[in-house]
């Protein structure tokens, strides 16, 4: 999502997992401009010189893979079709940040041509960090962009993903990432026909090994990943410090009713979807508990938590601290509630072994059971956050998919929604 002028960026441990993040607060937001690359003087690697400042640290940020896949792409494009050998392009991402990058290793013959780029992650580095990226860019007859992985990037072997099965594992943001500067190549140049880019990850297969990826059937090397096309590191100290401030400010503004996602994807539904206005909101990321604890603190009179079911399943399952580095059990929980709802061993096995939370819901519709078992997480989830926050505080939540739209919600969750709207309609 690119934001307006204004608008606060968002930031998280980098793991490269679609959907999570923590917005920077008010006082700390200075995201209007441009943030180039610097090369080092070595001539190792281009680094973004672009930084978050959290209490007296300074953190650099860096680039995901998606955005190097598009950077190597524009290179190769502009080389091929125009015949430019670029030391560095820059590429727009959906965080509206222009980042420069070092084009490296080019190289072109009859019809194609190919470059790379270095992965940076920042100050926060995951296994990824370093790695070269390259996209190599060919001419076709059919108009548009087809885009595929080569060797070292993943592919799809199971349903319930963001790309189908068979498809490489270059994710929704990328692939548009990429389209929009082969796009962009080709209507400068006027050429005919259309250009196909394979991405490849030439250590790609070795790092998959450190990766989820095995697990959620994603085969033969790493994802192409990246909402925001930005790494944005924080220590856990300082995102929870700024899940702080985050509840600080929209106490400070007034409000007793606060609003509370995870991350990007609930942040958007929100907005989107429910239609709320996000002047009373804060991002939790994955500190669920910490969010609670600290609002009530604060004296807020209710809290409205929105996320994805792969993110609140777990919450149903007690679990207060969401990454995956601390605590998973989304499969266990989903598959735990499909048995106390009358599924049979088969289906509850299915659905233990389902890839993601989208792919459990599919096989809980096609058994006629996804409302059976969408209210019992919702009561479970409803147990977990009233037991946390306790009788001062009003606490509610709802869970979606971008897939399926809202699957769940507490008792009281329709209310404090009509609670927002109107407090908004008061305020307008």
């Amino acid at each position: 999502m690119k934001r307006k002028p204004g608008d606060l960026p968002q930031f998280g441990t980098y793991s490269e997992v679609e959907g999570t993040g923590i917005r920077q607060t008010r006082a700390l937001s200075h995201w209007e401009g441009v943030f180039f690359c610097r090369l080092d003087p070595g001539g190792a690697m281009a680094k973004l010189e672009h930084y978050i400042d959290v209490g007296d640290r300074k953190l650099r940020c860096g680039y995901t893979t998606g955005t190097c896949a598009a950077a190597a792409v524009r290179g190769a494009a502009e080389l091929l079709l125009l015949g430019r050998r670029l030391s560095a392009v820059r590429v727009d991402t959906p965080a509206g940040i222009q980042v420069e990058a070092e084009l490296l290793e080019l190289s072109a013959g009859p019809g194609w041509a190919c470059c790379a780029v270095r992965k940076d992650g920042g100050d926060d580095p995951d296994i990824t960090d370093g790695t070269l990226i390259f996209a190599r860019v060919e001419r076709t007859d059919t108009p548009g962009v087809e885009i595929d992985g080569g060797e070292g990037v993943g592919r799809v072997t199971r349903p319930g993903l963001d790309q189908p099965v068979g498809a490489a594992a270059i994710n929704s943001t990328p692939r548009r990432m990429i389209r929009e500067q082969a796009e962009a190549v080709l209507q400068e140049s006027g050429a005919s026909g259309g250009l196909r880019a394979v991405i490849s990850v030439p250590e790609g297969q070795r790092l998959a090994g450190g990766t989820f990826n095995p697990r959620l059937g994603i085969d033969g090397g790493i994802s192409i990943l990246g909402t925001s096309g930005i790494v944005r590191p924080m220590s856990e100290e300082a995102l929870i410090r700024s899940v702080h401030l985050e509840l600080d400010l929209v106490r400070a503004s007034g409000a007793e009713d606060v609003l509370v996602t995870p991350g990007n994807y609930g942040e958007d539904f929100s907005r989107d979807v429910l239609g709320l206005r996000l002047d009373r909101w804060a991002l939790c990321s994955n500190y669920v508990g910490e969010a609670i604890d600290h609002a009530r603190g604060l004296g807020f009179r209710s809290l409205l938590l929105v996320g994805h079911l792969g993110k609140l399943v777990k919450v149903a399952a007690g679990i207060m601290n969401t990454h995956s580095r601390t605590a998973d059990g989304r499969r266990e929980t989903m598959a735990a509630h499909t048995a106390l709802c009358g599924g049979d061993r088969t289906l509850v096995e299915r659905v233990f072994d389902a890839p993601t939370t989208d792919g459990g819901v599919e096989l809980l519709e096609e058994a006629g059971l996804k409302e059976a078992v969408m209210a019992s997480l919702a009561a479970a989830l409803d147990r977990r956050l009233k037991a946390r926050a306790g009788a001062d505080m009003e606490i509610e939540a709802l869970f979606f998919s971008n897939r399926f739209g809202i699957l769940g919600q507490t008792p009281g969750a329709a209310r404090l929604l009509a609670r927002h709207r109107t407090e908004y309609n008061d305020r307008t």
